[in-house]
């Protein structure tokens, strides 16, 4: 009688029920996930950790995964094995996704071969988790949904995260004038060397005077949003006419006038990249490797935690007090 081939076990972050931090279960004896057709196995090497992982793990947001699960959607790694039909990569190859069937908090990850992009060698690991997420998201962000045209002026408000660079690096490199905040001193030296012309302090309790002062009278073309609940209000005031608020990150309720938005005809959208479709999705994956190849797209790490600290990476992108870069996972 044939025996079975014994199913390698791997080290992986499970979640068997919704709630904080403390459900992140890291366990040693998940199974490695076998590649079905048109998809690949990934030796993960490190995960990009993103804010709405946390909302997804609490329980709270509009997409909740069947239980038990692992996070994780942004990962780089090395391909281990390929499915059937799959000729785009092979064993060896350095690769970055966008997202991964099987979840990217672990040590192999099943990703769909059109989620799964080359690495280029001038990019490390840490890097390459920090490419999916805030790079499609911007781009959709000021292209996809801001119709961002070169010359026009853009505010990306909490510029010192993995989406905020991602746009302040983007937006430059397409002929903006782009304005950033943050909360440190060292947050806008940082959105200052990745494409920002001018940084503003959002705890300086005047800093929208001074982006009035820098626009002038017109307004900012386009807000690139990641804190709404607290900013949508203000930002109503900055805009041009024909202005336009993106909405990428929100953590409660905040109130308006729509009348605000009546006087200069403008408007708020929301931001969505679980929404793209798979045109989108192609147009980009073509901006983000055009811009690796040109050189001026260049992830920012920020924080990096071991698989055994995955609760207080949690813990620390929702309370941090102001973010540096991409906050990333390493195996």
């Amino acid at each position: 009688v044939a025996m079975a081939a014994t199913r390698r076990v791997m080290r992986a972050v499970r979640v068997f029920e919704f709630g904080g931090p403390e459900v992140l279960k890291l366990q040693s004896d998940v199974l490695v996930p076998v590649p079905k057709e048109n998809q690949v196995l990934i030796k993960v090497h490190a995960c990009g950790v993103n804010p709405v992982e946390t909302y997804i793990r609490s329980g709270t947001y509009a997409r909740k995964p069947a239980l038990p699960y692992t996070p994780g959607s942004d990962v780089a790694g090395v391909i281990e094995s390929v499915g059937e039909h799959v000729t785009a990569f092979k064993k060896g190859d350095r690769v970055f996704t966008l997202e991964t069937l099987s979840g990217g908090y672990a040590e192999y990850a099943v990703a769909a071969v059109n989620r799964v992009f080359p690495l280029p060698d001038k990019l490390d690991f840490r890097q390459g988790a920090a490419i999916g997420v805030p790079y499609f998201t911007a781009y959709r962000a000021l292209f996809q949904k801001g119709c961002a045209k070169a010359g026009e002026s853009v505010l990306v408000h909490g510029a010192s995260g993995g989406v905020g660079l991602a746009a302040c690096q983007i937006a430059r490199a397409c002929g903006l004038k782009v304005l950033g905040t943050a909360g440190t001193e060292e947050g806008m030296n940082l959105i200052l060397r990745n494409g920002a012309h001018q940084a503003f302090n959002h705890r300086d309790p005047n800093y929208t005077e001074g982006i009035k002062a820098c626009t002038g009278p017109g307004g900012v073309d386009i807000i690139i949003e990641m804190l709404s609940n607290v900013n949508l209000d203000a930002d109503l005031q900055l805009l041009s006419c024909a202005g336009r608020v993106m909405v990428v990150g929100c953590r409660g309720r905040i109130e308006i006038n729509p009348r605000d938005t009546m006087s200069k005809e403008s408007s708020i959208t929301g931001v969505s990249l679980f929404l793209a479709t798979e045109e989108e999705r192609r147009e980009c994956a073509t901006a983000v490797l055009d811009g690796i190849e040109a050189g001026w797209l260049k992830p920012v790490v920020g924080l990096e935690y071991p698989l055994e600290k995955v609760a207080k990476a949690h813990e620390d992108i929702i309370r941090s007090s102001g973010a540096r870069g991409k906050m990333v996972l390493l195996l």
